[in-house]
């Protein structure tokens, strides 16, 4: 089953998807919110859930460096409950911390411009969501996986 990962800031909000196999991430989309009200927001990302069939969808979620909740996280928390409003999927909250900086790092290793990385970073910081929820979600242990004997 799909994922998408959903990374909110207050200018755009940053997409991003895996395959069903969930071994690879990519960035699908910015939605930037000067361009659409709130429920054009919320109708978009619907409809990605939608195309993409996806089966969860993860939110990161901005707490502070001390593992506290700001108004950013408070922000967030409103729009997840906006989303659960609108869709039937499991919505998870993920930590976010840092991931805005490792995705403009990440754009200036592979040479992207500055207006290259300001158009890309915030759909490159919700594959580094998903990346990370998908790691800690895919530790099996050996009794999840029976022998065929």
């Amino acid at each position: 089953m799909r994922v998408l990962a959903i990374d909110y800031g207050s200018r755009a909000i940053g997409v991003a998807v895996c395959d069903e196999l969930r071994l690879t991430v990519r960035p699908l989309t910015t939605l930037r919110l000067q361009e659409q009200d709130r429920a054009q927001i919320i109708a978009r990302i619907v409809g990605l859930v939608e195309e993409y069939k996806a089966g969860e969808l993860i939110v990161g979620m901005p707490f502070n460096m001390d593992g506290t909740k700001g108004a950013a996280a408070r922000q967030v928390e409103q729009f997840i409950d906006e989303l659960r409003s609108v869709v039937t999927i499991p919505i998870v909250a993920q930590d976010e911390r840092l991931t805005s900086y490792e995705a403009d790092a990440r754009l200036r290793e592979s040479g992207a411009s500055r207006r290259e990385r300001k158009a890309k970073s915030d759909e490159y910081a919700a594959t580094i969501i998903l990346q990370d929820y998908l790691a800690t979600t895919a530790t099996a242990s050996p009794q999840d996986f029976p022998d065929d004997e």
